[in-house]
């Protein structure tokens, strides 16, 4: 910082409020009074190494209200106002001192065991967090930066209407900056700012929350849900009007699907009721489809009217959907990294796997690369029909439509073994900006005790590049640790 930069004289009635909204503990707000209009940039100084949290915000003037996100627990953190004119130049700024409190019991201790700073995706980390030390609701989303330091978190337990907050997948970010989650206690799609306060609610008369919702370019929602009155669960879908808080489209899988297929066991629970179980879905925007991946059936890509567009599974045990589609005609034909079809029944079965070709099983969080490849985590649970092999995978598939084929172009995970093996929830990402995959396995139980990790890898070499265990005192179900991982800026991008 400029040192010859005094302290505004044009700001007056500054005011800082600790934790504004009363359930996001490591936040303030401050407000204050500008005779000029400057641009103002909020920075959270980093510790012992760590990097400083900085928000922008254009044309501040008159009365002002800004978020400080990215406090240290149970320290006075050295928050620094820097005011800026139109021409980018700094003219002013303001040292204030913010207090945090410790954080709650129920959070994780984090440990980093690889960090290439300069090579990761930037950000913080934000966990869709299932541990904990007392109460198994309400959830607790929360952030660390890379040093394993948690600095942002909710915790809802005094909340109104989220003191048994269930959402499942977990937290994603909209494109206005704002948290989107579902609740399956109150059955709502909710919109939060950064500081905890609820911002817009959509209920969905009929139906009931599981899972996931995402948001669509244009901004309506897509959810996984139950239909109320339905015997069976987790195999419906449905679109929601973002400014009509209407149902405006549904997927009924049983139509398109095969409901009496049980290739692959459930493994718990009865699946008679939970057939599907629909754990994520994707949007499309190339061809106006999604793609869902059910636990326990395979990775489905439906049209905006429910037709199967295609079927990332073995092809054991297809025949007719419940509206009379043929669904062996849209399994997909996998290829050797040669190009040629693999013809080998065991391989197209699922009973074996072949050295460029494995499918994914009990997969979860689909993602759709920039190249239109698929990326899966694939759980890998029940492999091959079998217990033997236990490990997890992140997997991209390249998928031809027009000639129906599927092509592994990229893994990892087969060779770290129960150490990265998690059979249930788990995530995977990719980061365009600096060409990394980020493997998240978040049910691990080899190791001394239940945790979940966060490991980054270099698409390019497989180097990992940041890696990080998240160990939660208590595992909800002495099993899972989170559902999902995000790295993003903690300030929002303005």
């Amino acid at each position: 910082m400029d040192e010859e930069v005094g302290e505004a004289d044009f700001i007056s009635n500054l005011v800082i409020t600790p934790n504004p909204s009363g359930y996001a503990p490591l936040t303030a707000e401050v407000s204050f009074l500008t005779s000029r209009a400057v641009h103002v940039e909020v920075v959270v100084e980093g510790l012992e190494g760590g990097e400083d949290v900085v928000g922008r915000f254009d044309y501040q003037h008159d009365q002002v209200t800004l978020p400080i996100l990215g406090l240290y627990p149970s320290t006075h953190n050295r928050v620094i106002l820097r005011f800026i004119s139109g021409s980018n130049t700094l003219i002013a700024q303001n040292e204030l001192m913010i207090e945090a409190p410790d954080i709650i019991s129920d959070l994780p201790r984090i440990d980093i065991e690889v960090l290439r700073q300069s090579a990761i995706k930037p950000g913080m980390n934000l966990v869709s967090y299932f541990g904990h030390n007392s109460e198994f609701t309400p959830q607790r989303p929360f952030m660390f930066d890379s040093q394993g330091v948690i600095r942002w978190y909710l915790d809802f337990r005094e909340h109104p209407s989220l003191s048994s907050l269930f959402f499942d997948d977990g937290v994603e970010r909209l494109a206005n900056g704002n948290l989107l989650f579902g609740d399956g206690s109150t059955d709502r799609i909710i919109e939060m700012d950064m500081l905890g306060r609820i911002v817009d609610t959509w209920s969905m008369p009929g139906f009931g929350f599981h899972h996931l919702v995402i948001e669509k370019p244009g901004g309506n929602f897509i959810a996984t849900v139950n239909k109320q009155g339905s015997s069976t669960v987790e195999d419906h879908i449905i679109e929601i009007g973002r400014t009509s808080h209407t149902i405006v489209r549904e997927w009924d899988l049983r139509q398109s699907l095969q409901y009496g297929r049980r290739a692959w066991p459930a493994n718990f629970g009865d699946q008679d009721v939970d057939w599907f179980h629909a754990n994520g879905v994707v949007y499309d925007p190339s061809d106006d489809t999604i793609i869902v991946s059910g636990r326990t059936q395979g990775t489905i890509k439906l049209s905006m009217d429910n037709e199967v567009v295609w079927i990332v599974a073995p092809h054991r045990g297809w025949s007719t959907s419940g509206n009379g589609v043929d669904l062996n005609s849209k399994l997909l034909q996998p290829l050797g990294a040669d190009g040629e079809a693999i013809l080998d029944e065991d391989v197209l079965d699922g009973r074996s796997n072949h050295p460029d070709f494995e499918w994914a099983w009990y997969q979860h969080a689909p993602e759709l690369m920039p190249d239109g490849s698929l990326l899966l985590f694939d759980n890998g649970d029940n492999r091959n029909y079998s217990s033997s092999e236990r490990y997890s995978r992140a997997v991209q598939f390249r998928i031809d439509e027009s000639a129906g084929t599927i092509e592994q172009v990229w893994q990892y995970g087969k060779d770290r073994g129960e150490e990265t093996f998690s059979r249930i929830v788990s995530d995977v990402d990719y980061h365009a900006d600096k060409d990394n995959i980020v493997f998240m396995p978040g049910a691990i139980v080899s190791g001394a005790a239940p945790n979940g990790k966060m490991i980054e890898i270099d698409y390019s070499t497989g180097e990992v590049l940041f890696e990080a265990t998240i160990t939660p005192p208590i595992a909800a179900f002495d099993l899972i640790t989170f559902h999902r991982v995000e790295r993003l800026e903690i300030y929002p991008p303005r």
